[in-house]
This record gives structure tokens, sequence and C-alpha cells, in this order.
């Protein structure tokens, strides 16, 4: 009888070093949020930060607008990297972080169309004109205007060119960039507006064709992307926020389309 108590109480210590071991290791990776644009970016600027420094974090992909009501709410991240700006100098406004961060990069917009859909993708939205007249097109996707810095962008862009009201009755909202880019490149989809950094991945490059929107066209919604730390951020967080900075973070997004802040006095 006492051996198998012996045996029960080495049992549950085990299971309790186990528990301790897995927080532990949990509580070493900071969970992070990013903007939707920056799925394969920042995957794989992570993956190099690990490789250099043995230090993990846990990536969360979403919309800016979404995170941004997550962090008021009291969410546990502890580094924000926004696609606009303005949510990270409201975080800043409530106390919620260590200052007003800073600005890692400007995003673009494209016009994506997936490979066999009848719109000819072409920067001056020509092709896209004529399809909302002649029928081709039956789905465009966005990324949703409510919460969403790039759908934001796309509505001004289009609003620009004067197709906003024509293509209304066909839009598709995606819940972030992310979601808009895989609705733009389904087969039931004709296009859509998506971010650069998405249209440069592998995984989207090869579904079909894209031309650059020139930035003009929405300068009311500027993509200017903010990162900032949370006052709990840890010191893995920080270290990750300072490699975001460095030349080896920053050629892995002009590679993904991003521009510089420190490019064309941005």
């Amino acid at each position: 009888m006492q051996r198998s108590v012996s045996i029960i109480i080495i049992f549950c210590a085990c299971i309790m070093l186990t528990f301790s071991v897995t927080s532990a290791a949990r509580a070493q990776k900071p969970a992070i949020a990013a903007a939707a644009d920056l799925q394969f970016a920042l995957q794989e600027i992570a993956t190099r930060f690990q490789e250099e420094t043995g230090l993990e974090v846990r990536l969360s992909f979403g919309s800016s607008g979404n995170f941004t009501h997550q962090i008021a709410q009291g969410a546990p991240f502890e580094l924000f990297l926004s696609a606009d700006e303005n949510y990270v100098f409201y975080l800043a406004q409530k106390g919620l972080t260590r200052d007003q961060g800073t600005l890692y990069a400007i995003g673009r917009i494209v016009l994506f169309a997936p490979h066999g859909s009848p719109l000819c993708v072409d920067d001056s939205l020509q092709d896209l004109h004529a399809a909302t007249t002649d029928g081709r097109i039956r789905r465009f996707a966005i990324a949703n205007p409510e919460h969403a810095p790039y759908g934001r962008a796309a509505q001004a862009a289009l609003q620009h060119e004067k197709l906003w009201e024509a293509l209304s009755p066909f839009l598709v909202f995606g819940e972030n960039a992310s979601q808009a880019t895989q609705f733009a490149a389904a087969g039931t989809s004709q296009g859509g507006i998506i971010p650069l950094s998405l249209s440069r991945a592998p995984q989207i490059r090869r579904l079909g064709n894209f031309a650059l929107i020139p930035a003009d066209w929405h300068t009311s919604e500027p993509l200017r992307q903010r990162m900032v730390l949370m006052k709990t951020a840890g010191e893995t967080a920080q270290r990750f926020y300072h490699y975001l900075q460095q030349p080896a973070a920053r050629d892995i997004f002009v590679r993904f389309g991003f521009l510089l802040p420190d490019e064309d006095n941005l």
C-alpha cells in the first residue's frame, strides 16, 4: 500500500513538473499581435530571429482594428504591429503602451486577379472599369473597411477612380487583409484589392497576377504601419521589437514590397 502511494506521489510530481516546464516555455514566448498583411514577412523574420537568438515569439495575425479593441480590453499581447499608426496612437493615449512606438513600414495595395479570371489587371484599372459594365464582375474582394486599414485604402482608391458605387453590389469583405486575399485568389472571385506584401508571397503569387495601385489614389488612407511595445512587454518582446528595426528584418520587409520609413521622406 505504501509503495502504491509513493508511486502516485511521484506520478503527480512528474505531471506538475511537466506542467510547470510547459507554462514556463509558454511564458518565454510573448504574444505578438500583427496586421494580416504581415503574415508571410513576419513569419520569416520571426524564424530568422529564433535562429540568431534562440528566442521564440507567438504570432497572431488579424485586422489592426480588432486587435486594438482586444488590447484595450486587456488582451495579453506584448507587442503590436499595426497597419495603421493611428491605432497605436489611440492605445498610447489610453496609457497602455510604453511610448508611441516607431514607424516600421509603408504598405501598398494592388489589384489582383486569379488565373482564369476574365479581369485583366493593369495599374490604371481601365479593365476593371469596363468589367463593371459588361458583366464580367460577380465577386470582388477587399478587407472590411470598418476595421482593416487595407480595406479603407482599397475603398479610397476605388472612390478616387469613381468605381466604388459600381462595384459595391459585388463586394465581398474579408475580416482582414489575409482573408480578403483568400477571397480574391479563389476561383469563384474575379479578383480584388489586396496588400502588395501578400501578393509577393510565393503562395499567393502563383495563384494569379497583380498590378500596383498608385499610392496617391489613397492619400486619405495612407498605410503608415507602426509598432509599439505594451507596458507589460518582457525581455523577449523587447528584443524582437529592436530586431525588427535591424538590417536583416528590414531587408525582408523590402523583399515583400514594403517601403521603409526613411525612403522617399515618408
